[in-house]
């Protein structure tokens, strides 16, 4: 497959990017494109606002979609997107990537092995203090942060590793007094399968050296113990016997260090697509599956504001 059309509202980065991928069909409006037709599906890299106009415009062309995350602003918002995809017969997948890095995925794929026994305790977390607003400084005017933005991620990757979320507690705190939502949070789970779990996410943490862009994992098991470890050190315990793997994702010819772990998960979830839609399966992080991640979100939110303990 290959890329045949762009659209972006911003002609100047329309124009560059077009030029620098050989791409002859270009658009400043998306209903345009559609309607030129010529299409297979779409990549809907936008921020969130437009997911939900974009995915119910691709339906009804009768196009399949990968999505940006976080998918949705609302559940009905989310839940409208993925009946419209449903009823057209396409298949829409999210881009929930983190967990298609290919450290976090070594960890998830050893657990769902069962090598070291049945989950009963985990830790997922990113602490850093990057400053994600230079590139990114709408992040820095939303009165949602980080739960929203990068917590989803780390949810999501609770999720894969330990099963479904029956009840959840969250606290938050905003450190950074330059912007509007939160930028530290601590989410306790309770997952389907007995396991206890506990995600953290700062952007306000001072360290050196910084972790960022990774994800660090513990999990106990009745069997042995699991963790992944800064500097992509993939330790299993087994009592008397340790297992200690280097799984240090590769750094592509186009990308570079240390954004690497996740310009390679986008290659991964994408050949991920491509794969289902060849062979007809179901994409893991399905819009369908990410409606549980989502509402994580929104639980989340829920409990930090009111200081109750949310039951899914």
């Amino acid at each position: 497959m290959r890329i045949v059309a762009l659209c972006d509202r911003d002609a100047v980065r329309l124009a560059e990017t077009a030029v620098r991928f050989g791409i002859t069909r270009t658009y400043a409006d998306a209903d345009a494109m559609l309607a030129d037709g010529g299409l297979d599906f779409v990549d809907i890299a936008t921020t969130v606002a437009s997911h939900r106009p974009l995915v119910q415009a691709a339906a009804a062309a009768g196009l399949h979609a990968i999505c940006q995350k976080p998918f949705a602003e609302t559940m009905e918002d989310a839940n409208a997107m993925v009946e419209a995809m449903n009823a057209a017969k396409r298949t829409l997948m999210v881009h929930e990537n983190f967990r298609w890095q290919s450290p976090v995925r070594a960890a998830i794929d050893t657990l769902r092995s069962g090598a070291i026994g049945r989950p009963f305790f985990g830790r997922f977390s990113f602490r850093s203090g990057y400053d994600v607003f230079s590139g990114q400084p709408y992040l820095a005017t939303d009165p949602r942060f980080i739960i929203q933005d990068l917590g989803i991620h780390v949810l999501d990757i609770a999720r894969a590793a330990l099963g479904d979320v029956t009840r959840l507690a969250a606290s938050t705190a905003r450190i950074n007094s330059a912007i509007r939502g939160e930028d530290v949070a601590t989410i306790l789970l309770d997952h389907a399968g007995g396991a206890t779990s506990v995600v953290d996410c700062s952007y306000a943490t001072r360290r050196v050296p910084d972790t960022f862009p990774q994800t660090l994992m513990e999990v106990d098991c009745t069997g042995g113990s699991l963790r992944l470890e800064a500097g992509y050190r993939l330790v299993i315990d087994r009592g008397s016997v340790q297992d200690i793997r280097d799984v240090s994702p590769p750094v592509l010819d186009w990308a570079e260090r240390p954004w690497h772990n996740i310009q390679e998960s986008v290659r991964i979830i994408q050949q991920h697509f491509i794969d289902c839609l060849r062979h007809g399966h179901t994409p893991e992080t399905s819009g369908q599956e990410n409606l549980k991640t989502l509402a994580l979100v929104e639980a989340a939110y829920t409990s930090a504001r009111d200081g109750l303990r949310v039951r899914m």
